[in-house]
């Protein structure tokens, strides 16, 4: 991996937010989830011309070469404006699984066509419990003719959208990933029902479904993976609390009552400080997390559960006293509040729930007395 400055790494992120900021603004996004598939990718495409698609897949496939720390600061500029691309699943771990292969003249032609942006990359790793850390529901078996899959998925972003998927299987009483082409068989998905609009999961039903393995990803690899991706979350759930802080202290400026603005009175003060100690408080163990894992830390898993959790539950903490503080006009779906407020639940059991990761957390503090 490549080391960037923070002058880079920033100037990565500005592009990204101009990008944003004209082709996924609010008005874009409340267009975007009328559609059925959610997804825009013209958008997509002028994300690959940047390099971005390629973030984290090596130079030698045409990639920038980037680490998390990157990923993690792009993903609060994702989080400004609840973009809901398959960046997490396509440009961070799937790179990081296909790469960790063995056998790499097959994944190679499918990391250059990330970085190119002509393949999207979705993630099966869970069952009905949304748990990436329990026991597979996908059963994989060999025979004559390679691997076949068998068993259900579930909270896949993107799966319709999807060109392959990396599907983790319980192989042998122990977990392997495998790879499908979407396009070349026929694999029942559909999208499940959610209050959020603006992300789309699916489920996907494996019925002898012919895939690949990725030779040598195993226990370890699919961890880091996990861990990479509570990583890349919680940037997202950083750039989306910041938003929305923002968003009420302006309405607080410019919204009068007994001749003044009611960001004066002293009890909504105390508030808005309660919510601007909240995101910073986030902001810091999310980079910290990342900065960790980056460097190799043997703290990086500790803090990777710290920041998932902690951004996890600030964020529906940020965006559910974002509302109160708006009154009653934030109540409305007209409101970007309610927008936001609806990722920050989604975004509770995503991957790993927040107490999930609070437990996980205890257990690696406690290994550590």
């Amino acid at each position: 991996m490549l080391e960037f400055s923070g002058e880079e790494r920033q100037a990565i992120c500005d592009t990204f937010d101009r990008v944003l900021s004209d082709n996924a603004n609010e008005e874009a996004l409340r267009k975007l989830i009328e559609t059925e598939s959610g997804f825009d990718n013209s958008l997509w495409q002028k994300m690959a011309e940047l390099g971005l698609t390629g973030l984290m897949v090596d130079p030698d496939y045409d990639g920038i070469g980037a680490n998390i720390q990157e990923a993690e600061a792009l993903m609060e500029v994702a989080g400004k404006y609840l973009y809901s691309g398959p960046f997490i699943s396509s440009c961070v771990v799937a790179p990081v699984l296909l790469q960790a292969s063995s056998n790499l003249s097959m994944v190679g032609p499918h990391l250059k066509n990330i970085a190119s942006g002509n393949s999207i990359f979705a993630i099966a790793g869970c069952g009905q419990s949304g748990d990436w850390t329990e026991p597979p529901t996908v059963n994989a078996i060999q025979n004559a003719d390679g691997w076949e899959l068998s068993g259900s998925a579930h909270f896949i972003t993107h799966a319709l959208t999807a060109s392959h998927c990396l599907v983790i299987a319980n192989e042998g009483g122990e977990r392997a990933v495998f790879l499908v082409d979407m396009h070349d068989y026929s694999v029942p998905a559909k999208y499940q029902s959610t209050d959020d609009k603006t992300l789309r999961l699916s489920n996907i039903t494996f019925n002898g479904t012919q895939a690949l393995r990725l030779e040598d990803v195993g226990e370890q690899q699919i961890a880091g993976a996990l861990h990479l991706a509570l990583i890349a979350l919680a940037g997202e759930q950083v750039g989306g609390m910041r938003a929305m802080f923002e968003i009420t202290i302006q309405y607080l400026n410019t919204r009068f009552q007994f001749g003044e603005p009611i960001g004066r009175f002293q009890a909504l003060k105390h508030m808005a400080a309660d919510l601007l100690v909240d995101v910073e408080s986030a902001s810091t163990v999310a980079r910290i997390a990342a900065q960790a894992m980056a460097s190799g830390s043997g703290d990086s898993v500790l803090l990777t559960y710290l920041a998932a959790f902690t951004c996890a539950d600030n964020f529906r903490k940020v965006t559910a006293d974002a509302i109160q503080l708006h009154g009653g006009i934030a109540y409305t779906m007209e409101h970007p509040a309610h927008l936001y407020w609806r990722r920050a639940q989604t975004g509770q059991w995503l991957y790993a729930s927040s107490d999930k990761c609070r437990d996980l957390y205890l257990l690696e503090m406690e290994a550590k007395l």
